[in-house]
């Protein structure tokens, strides 16, 4: 079963060699027609002007102004309830962020940072006496997995990110661009 973690290596590739596709070939035969199949163009694929978090319900949403372009089932922190309060807590943070840098070359298969902690957070912290934590990502699967898959898909287990499985994960990467808001609710 060890393929499986490697099935979708060739698209990761692919997307750190060009980047993130923002239009697809398409290619059609005229019903009816035995002459060759003509070009329709590029199709621009949707992207999402904001994403949604909703921790309760461990749904990622992709939304394009009110129209909701798609929804995932997310892991969370292992300890998913409450804001992030202190580096090394296991919780995902809530509020109002944007999402920031894109790694290919993650540990994950893909991941985009959050910009976790802002100032707010990190001037609480401060009072508390304690770090805020950082490194808060939307990434794939571990590329070199400690646990069998359904280990991560049946429950969470990151350290205070939000998960998708991998073939989610690559739609989630071409559908956002870096400083899209990203909105973690309880």
């Amino acid at each position: 079963m060890r393929w499986r973690r490697w099935a979708l290596l060739p698209f990761a590739v692919a997307l750190a060699v060009f980047g993130n596709p923002l239009a697809v070939a398409a290619t059609v035969t005229p019903a009816g027609s035995s002459g060759s199949p003509r070009s329709l163009g590029e199709v621009e694929l949707p992207q999402a002007t904001l994403v949604v978090v909703n921790k309760g319900k461990r749904q990622l949403e992709l939304r394009r102004g009110n129209q909701l372009l798609r929804r995932y089932r997310i892991s969370l922190g292992l300890n998913p309830i409450g804001h992030k309060q202190y580096e090394g807590d296991f919780r995902t943070p809530e509020g109002k962020y944007l999402l920031t840098r894109r790694n290919p070359r993650s540990e994950f298969f893909l991941s985009i940072a959050v910009s976790y902690p802002d100032s707010r957070d990190i001037a609480r912290a401060r009072r508390a006496g304690v770090r805020p934590g950082g490194l808060i990502m939307v990434h794939g699967l571990p590329n070199d997995p400690r646990w069998p898959p359904e280990h991560y898909a049946g429950q969470d287990w990151t350290d205070g990110c939000i998960a998708l499985n991998n073939a989610d994960m690559m739609e989630f990467w071409m559908l956002v661009q870096s400083g899209t808001p990203i909105h973690i609710n309880p």
